[in-house]
């Protein structure tokens, strides 16, 4: 299969609209990270995503829609804070998981009662949704568990030659996937970390809880899984305070011949060797906007990552905390 890269337009959004109703899948940016998009009312369609990328099929797949579309047609919207959580973040980053009218393949919640619903803001998203004017499922579109992509050059590096279309949309602003809320409840509960904060949804609804996983518990929304969002080279992690450590560690590899690089905030790298160290930048929205182009940097640069957390707590951070601790997973020092 030939993979075409594309820029938005009138030829590319009726070839992706024709690719979608016969079956197949689509990438296109939104503001967080490109999605692999299938026809959602289709079996056949949602089968080919988790194909494709590799995908456990116990992880639930996220409806996008545009901005105009009925959503009361996909899902039950029983909670008063409910409304008032779209009116006050979109179209934006925040998917919402409601109970589900069964409008779509069951496969898009791995047979779970409820749906995962979002409406991008980014204006290709919006003008593509709108365009093809049908529930879109997609999750990243990068193979499964590897770093999530956030540029077409990146989807094309992990699925050329395994789904036709790419729409380019130049690189997304956001960084990190959405934050996904369970609004099933008498409160909301987060169930994933990302640019709307619990805080934030708070304020909204009253109250927000945040979501702690059991062991062996079904999985409730993506991006649950333990590894996750890796990039294809040895990691370790460190505390902020640990910046020693980590010089260490960098030094231990670094005298075995191997390429060794430190991910870290602006103001923890003075100790580190200028020439291998990525900068995630200054602020909380900086380092979500840098995260995942320097993971996907460091993977073609280095053997070894050495990741430093940033020493900044709450609000977006906690997402991008997030992030960081499940592509470094199981290799804490």
């Amino acid at each position: 299969m030939v993979t075409e890269i594309l820029p938005l337009g009138k030829e590319s959004l009726a070839r992706a609209k024709a690719l979608l109703l016969s079956g197949e899948l689509v990438a296109f940016p939104t503001e967080t990270v490109y999605g692999l998009g299938a026809d959602a009312r289709s079996d056949a369609a949602v089968e080919n995503i988790y194909r494709v990328k590799g995908r456990p099929s116990d992880n639930p797949l996220i409806v996008h829609v545009h901005q105009d579309f009925d959503i009361a047609s996909l899902v039950e919207d029983v909670q008063p804070y409910a409304a008032r959580l779209r009116k006050a973040f979109l179209p934006g980053p925040l998917t919402l998981v409601y109970k589900s009218r069964g409008a779509v393949s069951a496969k898009v919640s791995c047979g779970l009662d409820t749906l995962a619903v979002r409406v991008p803001s980014h204006p290709c998203a919006q003008q593509f949704l709108r365009y093809v004017d049908i529930p879109v499922a997609a999750p990243s579109a990068n193979i499964s568990k590897h770093v999530s992509p956030v540029s077409a050059q990146h989807v094309y590096d992990d699925l050329m030659g395994k789904i036709p279309l790419i729409l380019d949309g130049g690189m997304c602003s956001g960084g990190i996937e959405s934050t996904v809320c369970d609004v099933t409840g008498e409160y909301p509960v987060v169930l994933r970390q990302g640019l709307v904060s619990r805080e934030m949804i708070a304020e909204v609804a009253g109250r927000c809880d945040l979501y702690v996983p059991k062991t062996g518990a079904q999985v409730r929304s993506p991006g649950m899984k333990y590894k996750h969002y890796a990039p294809a080279c040895r990691t370790f992690l460190f505390e902020a305070e640990e910046a020693v450590r980590a010089l260490a560690c960098y030094r231990e590899h670094a005298e075995k011949a191997e390429r060794v690089f430190v991910l870290c905030e602006d103001g923890a790298a003075d100790i580190f060797p200028a020439e291998h160290t990525l900068l995630l930048g200054k602020t909380a929205q900086e380092m979500d906007a840098n995260l995942y182009k320097l993971l996907r940097l460091a993977e073609r640069k280095a053997d070894v990552l050495i990741a430093v957390k940033p020493k900044e707590r709450g609000g977006v951070m906690d997402g991008v905390l997030n992030r960081l601790c499940k592509a470094c997973a199981g290799e804490e020092k």
